[in-house]
C-alpha cells in the first residue's frame, strides 16, 4: 500500500501551526493538544497520522519532532474542567493553551477537525482529517498521543485496577467492567456515560 503524501503547508506567506488533540472519547483523564510549528523542509518517513503508527514509531517521531520543529508545545485540560464546560470547547481551550504557548507566534493556525474557537489574533483554518493530509497536524497529533499515553500509564501506578497502562482510558469492555466493579476513579469524567 503506497503511503499518502504529506503537503507542508496550506500556504507559503504566512507562518502555520498545526493543532491537534488527544482524548476527546474517553472515559478518563485529560485532553491534551498539541501545536507545533515546522521548517519548510522537514521530513520523516513515518510522519502520518498518530492513530496509524505504533506506539514505538510515535515516540520516536515525537523525539524527532521536539528536536527539530521551529516550536512546539502541549497543553492539558483535565477531567474537572471536561465536566464544566464539555468535551468540545475542553479541546478546543487545550488547542488555545497550546498555542499560547509557542516561543514563536504563528499567523495561521491549521486545526484539525471542522470546528473551532477562534484564538484570539490569529486566523485559523478547519481541516477535516487534517491529520493525514498535513505535516504539522501530523506532528500535533503525534505530540499529544505521546504525552497524553505517557500522562495515562503514570496515572495507572495509582489506579491500576482500570487497566489505563493498555487503554488510555479509552471506553473499552474491559474498562467499564473494571468501573462497574470497582466504581468511578477520581479522574473519570462525570459528564460521561461510563457504563
Amino acid at each position: 500500500m503506497k503511503r499518502k503524501y504529506l503537503k507542508s503547508c496550506l500556504q507559503k506567506e504566512q507562518i502555520e501551526a498545526g493543532c491537534d488533540e488527544a482524548g476527546r472519547g474517553c472515559l478518563a483523564g485529560p485532553v491534551v493538544a498539541a501545536a507545533v510549528i515546522l521548517p519548510a523542509r522537514f521530513k520523516h518517513p513515518l510522519l502520518n497520522d498518530s492513530k496509524t503508527l505504533k506506539a514505538e514509531q510515535r515516540k520516536s517521531l515525537c523525539v524527532y519532532i521536539e528536536k527539530h520543529a521551529l516550536a512546539k508545545a502541549v497543553a492539558f485540560v483535565d477531567h474537572k474542567i471536561i465536566d464544566d464546560i464539555n468535551i468540545l470547547n475542553a479541546s478546543f481551550l487545550a488547542m488555545h493553551r497550546a498555542v499560547a504557548q509557542l516561543e514563536v507566534k504563528p499567523q495561521l493556525l491549521l486545526i484539525d477537525g471542522n470546528r473551532f474557537n477562534p484564538y484570539p489574533g490569529i486566523p485559523h483554518s478547519c481541516q477535516i482529517k487534517g491529520d493525514g493530509r498535513f505535516k504539522s497536524i501530523a506532528a500535533a497529533s503525534i505530540l499529544a498521543k505521546t504525552y497524553r499515553d505517557r500522562y495515562m500509564e503514570e496515572l495507572h501506578t495509582r489506579h491500576p485496577a482500570y487497566n489505563w497502562v493498555q487503554n488510555k482510558g479509552y471506553p473499552t469492555k474491559a474498562h467499564r467492567q473494571a468501573i462497574a466493579e470497582q466504581g468511578e476513579s477520581p479522574f473519570h469524567r462525570k459528564s460521561f456515560r461510563l457504563l
